[in-house]
Protein backbone atom coordinates (compact mmCIF):
# COMPACT_ATOMS: atom_id res chain seq x y z
CA UNK A 1 0.00 0.00 0.00
CA UNK A 2 1.76 3.23 -1.18
CA UNK A 3 2.23 6.63 0.67
CA UNK A 4 1.81 4.75 4.27
CA UNK A 5 4.43 6.14 5.75
CA UNK A 6 3.39 9.81 4.37
CA UNK A 7 -0.50 8.95 5.64
CA UNK A 8 0.87 8.25 8.96
CA UNK A 9 3.21 11.27 9.51
CA UNK A 10 0.73 13.81 7.99
CA UNK A 11 -2.13 12.12 10.56
CA UNK A 12 0.04 12.65 13.59
CA UNK A 13 1.54 16.16 12.75
CA UNK A 14 -1.85 17.44 12.07
CA UNK A 15 -3.55 15.72 15.60
CA UNK A 16 0.17 16.97 17.42
CA UNK A 17 -0.91 20.68 15.91
CA UNK A 18 -4.35 20.31 16.74
CA UNK A 19 -3.15 20.32 20.39
CA UNK A 20 -1.67 23.85 20.35
CA UNK A 21 -4.90 25.49 18.66
CA UNK A 22 -7.04 24.11 20.91
CA UNK A 23 -5.30 25.81 23.40
CA UNK A 24 -5.10 28.62 21.63
CA UNK A 25 -9.12 28.36 20.60
CA UNK A 26 -9.39 28.84 23.96
CA UNK A 27 -7.73 31.90 25.22
CA UNK A 28 -9.32 35.39 24.67
CA UNK A 29 -6.55 36.89 23.62
CA UNK A 30 -5.35 34.90 20.47
CA UNK A 31 -2.32 37.03 19.25
CA UNK A 32 -4.41 38.24 16.56
CA UNK A 33 -2.42 40.04 13.18
CA UNK A 34 -3.59 41.32 9.92
CA UNK A 35 -1.90 40.21 6.39
CA UNK A 36 -1.21 42.08 3.88
CA UNK A 37 -4.39 40.64 1.91
CA UNK A 38 -6.54 41.79 4.92
CA UNK A 39 -6.68 38.24 6.38
CA UNK A 40 -6.62 37.72 9.77
CA UNK A 41 -3.44 35.33 10.98
CA UNK A 42 -2.88 34.01 14.82
CA UNK A 43 -0.19 33.11 16.90
CA UNK A 44 -1.85 29.13 16.73
CA UNK A 45 -1.08 29.80 12.48
CA UNK A 46 2.31 30.20 13.26
CA UNK A 47 3.02 27.82 15.59
CA UNK A 48 1.32 24.96 14.14
CA UNK A 49 3.01 25.60 10.81
CA UNK A 50 5.85 25.12 12.64
CA UNK A 51 5.31 22.30 13.99
CA UNK A 52 4.17 20.46 10.84
CA UNK A 53 6.91 21.77 8.94
CA UNK A 54 8.95 20.25 11.63
CA UNK A 55 7.70 17.02 11.20
CA UNK A 56 7.88 17.03 7.69
CA UNK A 57 11.32 18.18 6.99
CA UNK A 58 12.21 15.27 9.32
CA UNK A 59 10.99 12.89 7.97
CA UNK A 60 11.09 13.87 4.30
CA UNK A 61 13.83 16.34 4.09
CA UNK A 62 13.94 16.80 -0.16
CA UNK A 63 10.13 17.70 -0.55
CA UNK A 64 8.93 20.86 -0.68
CA UNK A 65 5.99 22.73 1.28
CA UNK A 66 3.34 25.17 0.67
CA UNK A 67 2.29 26.98 3.40
CA UNK A 68 0.22 30.18 4.65
CA UNK A 69 2.06 31.72 6.68
CA UNK A 70 5.56 32.86 6.86
CA UNK A 71 7.75 34.37 9.93
CA UNK A 72 9.24 38.12 8.66
CA UNK A 73 6.88 39.42 11.14
CA UNK A 74 8.17 37.29 14.02
CA UNK A 75 11.21 38.29 13.51
CA UNK A 76 10.42 41.76 13.94
CA UNK A 77 8.01 41.21 17.26
CA UNK A 78 10.19 39.55 20.32
CA UNK A 79 6.80 39.32 22.60
CA UNK A 80 5.01 37.43 19.83
CA UNK A 81 7.66 35.09 19.11
CA UNK A 82 7.91 34.58 22.73
CA UNK A 83 4.12 33.71 22.98
CA UNK A 84 4.37 31.44 20.31
CA UNK A 85 7.14 29.60 21.15
CA UNK A 86 6.04 28.47 24.59
CA UNK A 87 2.76 27.29 22.43
CA UNK A 88 5.08 25.02 20.45
CA UNK A 89 6.87 24.18 23.33
CA UNK A 90 4.24 22.69 25.36
CA UNK A 91 2.47 20.84 21.80
CA UNK A 92 4.16 17.35 22.44
CA UNK A 93 1.78 14.26 21.83
CA UNK A 94 1.65 12.18 25.16
CA UNK A 95 3.13 8.83 23.05
CA UNK A 96 6.75 9.05 22.99
CA UNK A 97 7.47 6.82 19.95
CA UNK A 98 4.52 8.64 18.26
CA UNK A 99 6.24 11.97 19.11
CA UNK A 100 9.89 10.19 18.71
CA UNK A 101 8.53 10.00 14.54
CA UNK A 102 7.64 13.15 13.83
CA UNK A 103 11.31 13.88 15.13
CA UNK A 104 10.43 15.48 18.50
CA UNK A 105 9.81 18.64 19.69
CA UNK A 106 11.95 21.51 17.86
CA UNK A 107 14.67 23.24 19.66
CA UNK A 108 14.82 26.96 19.29
CA UNK A 109 12.66 29.84 18.62
CA UNK A 110 15.53 30.21 15.53
CA UNK A 111 14.23 26.50 14.57
CA UNK A 112 10.92 27.32 14.69
CA UNK A 113 10.90 30.58 12.77
CA UNK A 114 13.16 28.65 10.30
CA UNK A 115 10.76 26.28 10.02
CA UNK A 116 7.38 28.61 9.20
CA UNK A 117 9.48 30.20 6.58
CA UNK A 118 10.30 26.54 4.89
CA UNK A 119 7.02 26.63 3.36
CA UNK A 120 8.11 29.20 0.67
CA UNK A 121 7.89 26.42 -1.77
CA UNK A 122 6.13 27.76 -5.24
CA UNK A 123 4.22 24.59 -5.93
CA UNK A 124 3.87 23.54 -9.43
CA UNK A 125 3.49 20.33 -11.41
CA UNK A 126 6.77 18.53 -10.68
CA UNK A 127 7.82 16.64 -8.00
CA UNK A 128 6.62 16.13 -4.13
CA UNK A 129 4.92 19.23 -2.79
CA UNK A 130 2.63 19.51 0.62
CA UNK A 131 0.22 22.16 0.67
CA UNK A 132 -0.58 23.09 4.88
CA UNK A 133 -3.22 25.65 5.91
CA UNK A 134 -2.13 25.60 9.79
CA UNK A 135 -5.63 26.56 10.84
CA UNK A 136 -7.99 26.99 7.97
CA UNK A 137 -10.97 28.82 8.81
CA UNK A 138 -9.25 31.67 10.99
CA UNK A 139 -12.09 33.76 11.12
CA UNK A 140 -13.95 30.59 12.35
CA UNK A 141 -11.23 30.52 14.76
CA UNK A 142 -11.70 33.35 16.15
CA UNK A 143 -15.25 33.28 16.26
CA UNK A 144 -15.56 30.46 18.89
CA UNK A 145 -16.87 28.33 15.20
CA UNK A 146 -15.22 25.49 12.73
CA UNK A 147 -11.86 25.54 12.07
CA UNK A 148 -9.29 22.80 10.45
CA UNK A 149 -5.62 22.12 10.25
CA UNK A 150 -4.91 20.80 6.47
CA UNK A 151 -2.21 18.85 5.05
CA UNK A 152 -2.02 17.17 1.99
CA UNK A 153 1.06 15.59 -0.38
CA UNK A 154 0.92 17.00 -4.09
CA UNK A 155 2.83 14.51 -6.22
CA UNK A 156 3.56 16.10 -10.12
CA UNK A 157 0.33 18.19 -9.35
CA UNK A 158 -1.95 15.35 -8.24
CA UNK A 159 -3.02 14.89 -4.69
CA UNK A 160 -1.74 11.38 -3.14
CA UNK A 161 -2.50 12.09 0.41
CA UNK A 162 -4.64 14.33 2.28
CA UNK A 163 -5.69 14.77 6.29
CA UNK A 164 -7.69 17.86 8.04
CA UNK A 165 -8.00 17.61 11.67
CA UNK A 166 -11.42 19.57 12.63
CA UNK A 167 -11.20 20.03 17.12
CA UNK A 168 -14.84 21.03 17.15
CA UNK A 169 -16.46 18.65 14.70
CA UNK A 170 -18.29 15.72 16.77
CA UNK A 171 -16.75 12.14 16.29
CA UNK A 172 -19.37 10.45 15.58
CA UNK A 173 -19.77 10.43 11.83
CA UNK A 174 -23.55 9.57 11.71
CA UNK A 175 -24.35 12.76 13.85
CA UNK A 176 -26.53 15.15 11.21
CA UNK A 177 -24.91 18.69 11.22
CA UNK A 178 -26.88 21.26 13.49
CA UNK A 179 -27.34 24.38 11.76
CA UNK A 180 -25.56 26.36 14.36
CA UNK A 181 -22.35 24.01 14.12
CA UNK A 182 -20.86 26.89 12.32
CA UNK A 183 -21.31 29.43 15.32
CA UNK A 184 -21.20 27.63 18.43
CA UNK A 185 -17.53 25.42 18.09
CA UNK A 186 -16.89 23.43 20.88
CA UNK A 187 -13.69 20.54 21.49
CA UNK A 188 -15.39 19.10 24.24
CA UNK A 189 -15.99 15.47 25.12
CA UNK A 190 -17.02 13.71 22.09
CA UNK A 191 -15.84 16.53 19.39
CA UNK A 192 -12.53 16.21 17.38
CA UNK A 193 -12.41 13.99 14.29
CA UNK A 194 -9.00 13.55 12.17
CA UNK A 195 -10.40 12.58 8.55
CA UNK A 196 -7.78 10.75 6.05
CA UNK A 197 -7.43 10.08 2.58
CA UNK A 198 -4.84 8.05 -0.32
CA UNK A 199 -5.60 7.92 -3.57
CA UNK A 200 -6.98 5.06 -4.33
CA UNK A 201 -7.62 3.48 -1.00
CA UNK A 202 -10.58 5.12 0.18
CA UNK A 203 -11.18 7.53 3.29
CA UNK A 204 -11.54 7.33 7.04
CA UNK A 205 -12.51 9.21 10.35
CA UNK A 206 -11.32 8.82 13.44
CA UNK A 207 -11.06 10.15 16.70
CA UNK A 208 -8.83 13.05 17.64
CA UNK A 209 -6.27 12.47 20.58
CA UNK A 210 -3.28 13.73 22.74
CA UNK A 211 -1.55 10.28 22.04
CA UNK A 212 -1.00 7.62 19.63
CA UNK A 213 -3.64 7.48 16.42
CA UNK A 214 -6.88 6.09 17.68
CA UNK A 215 -8.26 3.09 15.27
CA UNK A 216 -10.34 4.38 12.02
CA UNK A 217 -13.43 3.59 9.80
CA UNK A 218 -14.07 3.92 6.22
CA UNK A 219 -16.62 6.89 5.74
CA UNK A 220 -18.63 7.88 2.31
CA UNK A 221 -21.14 10.21 1.23
CA UNK A 222 -24.30 9.65 1.60
CA UNK A 223 -26.47 8.16 -1.20
CA UNK A 224 -28.82 11.01 -2.34
CA UNK A 225 -32.08 9.75 -3.54
CA UNK A 226 -34.37 12.67 -3.55
CA UNK A 227 -32.28 16.49 -4.43
CA UNK A 228 -34.58 18.38 -2.60
CA UNK A 229 -34.06 16.71 0.65
CA UNK A 230 -30.51 17.79 0.42
CA UNK A 231 -28.27 19.77 2.81
CA UNK A 232 -25.56 22.01 1.37
CA UNK A 233 -22.67 23.33 3.10
CA UNK A 234 -21.34 26.92 2.60
CA UNK A 235 -18.83 29.62 3.85
CA UNK A 236 -19.96 31.79 6.65
CA UNK A 237 -18.11 34.71 4.80
CA UNK A 238 -20.38 36.24 2.00
CA UNK A 239 -16.57 37.45 0.89
CA UNK A 240 -15.81 33.64 0.27
CA UNK A 241 -18.28 32.72 -1.29
CA UNK A 242 -21.71 34.04 -3.07
CA UNK A 243 -24.57 33.28 -0.60
CA UNK A 244 -27.28 34.97 -2.96
CA UNK A 245 -25.96 32.52 -5.84
CA UNK A 246 -26.11 29.52 -3.64
CA UNK A 247 -29.65 30.46 -2.49
CA UNK A 248 -30.57 30.34 -5.90
CA UNK A 249 -29.35 27.29 -7.28
CA UNK A 250 -30.75 25.94 -3.88
CA UNK A 251 -33.77 27.15 -5.10
CA UNK A 252 -33.82 25.49 -8.86
CA UNK A 253 -32.67 22.23 -7.57
CA UNK A 254 -35.74 22.29 -4.82
CA UNK A 255 -34.01 22.28 -1.97
CA UNK A 256 -36.10 24.05 0.72
CA UNK A 257 -33.60 23.20 4.27
CA UNK A 258 -31.48 25.85 5.59
CA UNK A 259 -28.21 25.75 4.45
CA UNK A 260 -25.80 25.12 7.07
CA UNK A 261 -23.00 27.33 7.09
CA UNK A 262 -19.40 26.55 8.43
CA UNK A 263 -16.00 28.30 8.11
CA UNK A 264 -13.06 25.87 6.66
CA UNK A 265 -12.50 22.77 5.25
CA UNK A 266 -14.61 21.31 7.85
CA UNK A 267 -16.93 20.98 5.02
CA UNK A 268 -15.52 18.79 2.91
CA UNK A 269 -14.99 16.26 6.21
CA UNK A 270 -18.58 16.84 6.75
CA UNK A 271 -19.98 15.92 3.49
CA UNK A 272 -17.63 12.94 2.58
CA UNK A 273 -19.40 11.04 6.16
CA UNK A 274 -22.45 12.19 4.99
CA UNK A 275 -23.51 14.72 7.41
CA UNK A 276 -24.32 16.92 4.34
CA UNK A 277 -24.37 16.05 0.68
CA UNK A 278 -23.49 19.24 -0.96
CA UNK A 279 -20.68 21.84 -0.84
CA UNK A 280 -20.46 24.98 -3.00
CA UNK A 281 -18.11 27.91 -2.75
CA UNK A 282 -18.96 30.27 -5.88
CA UNK A 283 -16.83 33.43 -6.88
CA UNK A 284 -17.72 36.52 -5.65
CA UNK A 285 -14.99 38.13 -7.95
CA UNK A 286 -13.83 37.69 -11.73
CA UNK A 287 -9.52 38.01 -10.11
CA UNK A 288 -9.62 36.09 -6.73
CA UNK A 289 -7.93 32.46 -7.11
CA UNK A 290 -8.12 29.95 -4.80
CA UNK A 291 -5.33 29.15 -2.68
CA UNK A 292 -3.97 25.03 -2.64
CA UNK A 293 -3.91 24.76 0.68
CA UNK A 294 -7.57 25.71 1.31
CA UNK A 295 -8.72 22.89 -0.81
CA UNK A 296 -6.23 19.79 -1.43
CA UNK A 297 -6.85 17.57 1.79
CA UNK A 298 -10.68 17.85 1.40
CA UNK A 299 -10.90 17.78 -2.62
CA UNK A 300 -8.86 14.08 -2.16
CA UNK A 301 -10.61 13.54 0.98
CA UNK A 302 -14.40 13.95 -0.89
CA UNK A 303 -13.29 11.78 -3.60
CA UNK A 304 -12.14 8.97 -2.16
CA UNK A 305 -15.02 9.26 0.18
CA UNK A 306 -17.30 8.42 -3.54
CA UNK A 307 -18.11 11.90 -4.20
CA UNK A 308 -17.28 14.59 -7.10
CA UNK A 309 -15.75 18.03 -7.07
CA UNK A 310 -15.43 20.08 -9.99
CA UNK A 311 -15.10 24.20 -10.02
CA UNK A 312 -18.30 25.66 -11.02
CA UNK A 313 -17.28 25.09 -14.75
CA UNK A 314 -17.01 21.22 -14.31
CA UNK A 315 -13.48 21.21 -14.53
CA UNK A 316 -11.49 19.01 -11.76
CA UNK A 317 -9.58 21.13 -9.52
CA UNK A 318 -5.74 21.58 -10.61
CA UNK A 319 -3.70 21.89 -7.60
CA UNK A 320 -0.26 21.90 -10.78
CA UNK A 321 -0.29 25.57 -11.09
CA UNK A 322 1.65 26.97 -8.53
CA UNK A 323 0.04 28.19 -5.04
CA UNK A 324 -3.39 28.81 -6.44
CA UNK A 325 -6.29 27.36 -8.13
CA UNK A 326 -5.23 29.45 -10.96
CA UNK A 327 -7.23 27.69 -13.97
CA UNK A 328 -9.80 26.79 -11.82
CA UNK A 329 -13.18 29.34 -10.28
CA UNK A 330 -15.34 27.99 -7.89
CA UNK A 331 -16.22 24.81 -6.11
CA UNK A 332 -19.05 22.34 -6.56
CA UNK A 333 -18.55 18.93 -4.34
CA UNK A 334 -21.30 16.54 -4.39
CA UNK A 335 -22.04 12.71 -4.51
CA UNK A 336 -21.14 11.50 -7.85
CA UNK A 337 -24.48 10.31 -8.63
CA UNK A 338 -26.05 13.94 -8.51
CA UNK A 339 -23.16 16.49 -9.15
CA UNK A 340 -23.96 16.79 -12.69
CA UNK A 341 -27.40 18.02 -11.51
CA UNK A 342 -25.86 20.20 -9.24
CA UNK A 343 -23.30 21.29 -12.16
CA UNK A 344 -26.25 21.98 -14.40
CA UNK A 345 -28.38 24.24 -11.65
CA UNK A 346 -24.84 26.20 -10.72
CA UNK A 347 -24.05 26.91 -14.72
CA UNK A 348 -27.71 27.93 -15.17
CA UNK A 349 -27.81 30.72 -12.31
CA UNK A 350 -24.09 31.87 -13.08
CA UNK A 351 -24.94 32.09 -16.64
CA UNK A 352 -27.71 34.34 -16.35
CA UNK A 353 -26.02 36.91 -14.32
Amino acid sequence: MPYQKELKVAELAVQRATLLTKQVFHEKAKGTLSKDDKSPVTIGDFGAQALIIQAIRHNFPQDEIVGEEEASTLRQNKDLTKQIWSLVEGARLDDAEAESELGGPLESTEQMLQAIDAGNSGGGAKGRIWALDPIDGTKGFLRGGQYAVCLALIEDGDVKVGVLGCPNLPVDDSAPLAADVGEHGTDEEGKGVLFAAVQGQGATSRPLSRGSLKPSQSINMKPVKDITDATFCESVEAGHSSHADQAAIAKKLGITRTSVRMDSQAKYGSIARGAGDLYLRLPVSKTYQEKIWDHAAGDLIVREAGGQVTDAEGKRLDFSKGRTLAENKGVVAAPKAVHEQVLTAVMEVLGSK
